[in-house]
């Protein structure tokens, strides 16, 4: 079994206490990391409090040559990585390549991003100009739907600003992280990188630490709420991408042979383990019985199975608590008689399997309709006027993403622009850019990744103010 180690201080170390990590698929274990004590915590940020100086004073450029070896190390490892993120993670091996391409192609765009610096004034007597001047020592915290694409989403803007990391993967997928560590132990200066995993008292431990700066946590509201209470003795910045229950509204002009596999893989990709998923599909009531129709012909052709067979187009959950929980949601809409559409097969044995599961216009105030499932779970819904579908979709806490699906673009525009959400998607699902803010609305999140927001959101202003008729 190989060994996995933490990065803190420029030097890769044991725990005398070890988690283990499951493979989803058989619930064997895979591996057991460290499991990271608050005094190897505390060495971790205050390596990060020393080397920050020094990182900072390098300049952008400078650590923006980092970042682009950083990727060139990772590139030719690509296959490697990918059985092994399927093996901790669950997802089938093509998806699990695709997640690391696109961190790679994030990695990329991030890394290339620049700081803006602005001239306020400039007169005779005075000039002003502000510029960006990193926070300190940044806690990351990524979940584990898509552990490797959402730990190096933040580590790069985080380092490119001339901060320095302390990075927390999930401690259910913390491998695929943990090797890329690995192979920057001798990059970067010792504490401008440091890597940690621990159960369930690390995190809370980290978030409310007094010598971390910002937290850029990914995953679900409720502990969300946990996050930004912890930070709040210090005044932490934070940036908070949480859970989401996304809808899609589908016209009746939609082209159904090319819309419903599109929007089948946008509930259920990842066995519905995404953010931003579909999770309730909205269909006017004029096609609801063809799309149904065709809804459930397509999710029949789905094979639900372990990764790593070549055939699985859908994997398992990813742990056990998730696992519990999806099936806890299809049961209570069972006992409470709401018509299923489709329920799927899965294989025999062990694993976290859940069958892709389709509800027919459970009531709105229905939990599979109301909760987020994050999950192989979807309830489609018929509605009669846009009015409707945009008031029902709007009637949620959150508001992280949503869809329009139809021919007539100036209708999908004025509907996006209509719905409460952070990111609207016309006719596509799921595109996320290094380029875009990535934002929730309501209870969806706080803060800004991607972009040049994202970017500014591990920096602070600073405005000099010269005056120049003295001099």
């Amino acid at each position: 079994m190989v060994s996995y180690r933490m990065l803190i201080n420029g030097q890769l170390v044991d725990s005398p206490q070890t988690l283990d990590v499951l493979n989803p698929a058989t619930e064997a274990v895979l591996a057991t990391v460290p499991d990271c004590s608050m005094d190897q915590l505390d060495a971790a940020v205050a390596a990060a409090r020393r080397a920050q100086p020094a990182w900072a004073a390098q300049g952008i450029e400078a650590r923006r040559l980092l970042l682009r070896e950083m990727i060139r190390r990772i590139e030719p490892r690509v296959a490697q990585l990918s059985e092994l993120l399927t093996q901790e993670q669950g997802k089938p091996l093509t998806m699990a390549a695709g997640e690391l391409k696109s961190m790679l192609r994030f990695m990329k765009g991030l890394s290339e991003q620049t700081l803006p610096e602005s001239v306020n004034e400039d007169s005779a007597v005075r000039r002003s100009v502000t510029r960006r001047i990193p926070l300190g020592v940044v806690a990351a915290l990524s979940p584990w739907n898509f552990p490797a694409l959402l730990s190096w989403w933040k580590v790069v803007p985080a380092l490119l600003t001339g901060n320095t990391v302390v990075l927390k993967p999930s401690p259910m997928t913390p491998l695929t992280v943990l090797s890329i560590a690995e192979w920057m132990v001798d990059l970067f200066p010792p504490g401008v990188l440091n890597v940690i995993v621990g159960g369930d008292a690390l995190g809370p431990r980290l978030t409310s630490h007094p010598g971390i700066d910002k937290v850029s946590f990914t995953g679900s509201t409720e502990t969300g709420r946990r996050v930004m209470a912890a930070g709040a003795s210090t005044l932490k910045r934070l940036t908070l991408e949480l859970g989401g229950n996304d809808a899609a509204i589908v016209l009746p002009d939609v082209d159904l042979a090319k819309a419903v596999p599109q929007l089948f893989w946008s509930a259920f990709a990842n066995s519905g383990q995404v953010c931003v998923a579909t999770k309730r599909l909205y269909v006017h009531r004029d096609i609801y019985q063809a799309f149904a129709q065709a809804f459930v012909a397509y999710a029949a052709t789905i094979k639900v199975g372990p990764g790593l067979d070549a055939s699985t187009q859908l994997g398992p959950v990813q742990n056990k608590p998730q696992y519990l929980r999806v099936r806890a949601l299809i049961e209570h809409s069972r006992q409470a008689g709401h018509p299923i559409l489709f329920e799927g097969d899965i294989p025999e044995g062990p694993g976290y399997f859940v069958p892709v599961t389709v509800f027919d216009n459970p009531p709105d105030d229905s939990r599979v309709v109301a909760e987020e499932a994050f999950g192989p779970v979807l309830p489609l819904l018929s509605f009669d006027t846009v009015d409707e579908a945009i008031r029902r979709a709007n009637a949620s806490s959150y508001g992280l993403a949503g869809s329009v699906w139809t021919r007539n673009l100036n209708e999908a525009i004025d509907i996006a622009q209509r719905l409460e959400t952070g990111n609207v998607y016309i006719n596509e699902s799921f595109y996320l850019s290094p380029n875009a803010p990535f934002a929730g609305h309501k209870q969806s999140g706080f803060g800004v990744e991607m972009g040049e927001d994202g970017l500014l959101s591990f920096t602070q202003p600073q405005t000099l103010m010269i005056r120049q008729d003295l001099f």
